[in-house]
């Protein structure tokens, strides 16, 4: 299964460069680094376990990015992250896998948080499927036919409580993101709209503790699919 991406699963996000570090909701400045827990639960029954190490690595202004600085994270998966943050809210402006030779764009800014910071805001940003699958076609994944899926973000709740393996944290924000994608399903029902959901946890002080990913598929002949959880592990 596909390492879980952060870059769509946060829906990280040229704008003005924050003259200092991010919100204590996501934080930027170097020197931290968080460890996930990724569990995925297919359809047909198989689970994975894996983990996922981020670090921050400080503002940068070395890659020629548009409008200076950025925040620059490091996932262990071999993706580089370029954020930054202003009054409108926390979003990505690049991104570089070890395979890229130079960081790609992000336009429009994708949002990680968008401000305010209160139940009720929202804001819109591409995903794709990282769990629907082809019973039998290859390549499986159908996130090679649909690489960029809108998907609508909105902060639910407010002073949420939360429980993870790293522990208890209080103050956090909950996020619900929902999209729809057609897929032929099977010979039976045809053409199906098929539902995908995130709910995320950020916490003030640490982050982001705890996503869930569902992307059902019901037993479709053709299309079968699963669920995914990041949980945090450990931090500093």
């Amino acid at each position: 299964m596909l390492r879980f991406s952060l870059a769509t699963l946060l829906v990280f996000v040229a704008g003005c460069h924050s003259s200092g570090p991010s919100s204590p909701y996501f934080p930027l400045e170097s020197g931290h680094r968080w460890t996930y827990r990724v569990t995925t639960q297919g359809e047909d029954g198989i689970t994975e376990r894996e983990t996922l190490t981020l670090r921050t690595l400080g503002s940068s202004s070395d890659e020629g990015l548009e409008g200076g600085p950025a925040w620059r994270r490091r996932s262990d998966s071999g993706v580089d992250y370029w954020l930054r943050a202003d009054d409108t809210g926390i979003y990505r402006v690049a991104s570089k896998s070890d395979l890229d030779d130079a960081p790609k764009p992000d336009k429009p800014q994708r949002f990680v948080l968008r401000a305010p910071f209160t139940a009720g805001t929202q804001w819109q940003a591409s995903t794709t499927a990282y769990l629907l699958m082809r019973r039998n076609d290859f390549p499986r994944e159908i996130r090679h036919e649909h690489p960029s899926i809108p998907m609508s973000y909105q902060i639910e709740a407010e002073d949420q409580s939360v429980d993870v393996p790293a522990g208890h944290y209080d103050h956090c924000l909950r996020v619900k993101g929902t999209a729809m994608l057609r897929l032929y399903a099977d010979p039976v029902r045809g053409w199906r709209d098929m539902p995908l959901t995130s709910t995320e946890w950020y916490c003030r002080g640490v982050g982001l503790v705890r996503v869930q990913r569902d992307e059902p598929a019901e037993r479709l002949a053709y299309v079968t699919g699963g669920t995914r959880t990041l949980e945090l592990e450990s931090w500093q």
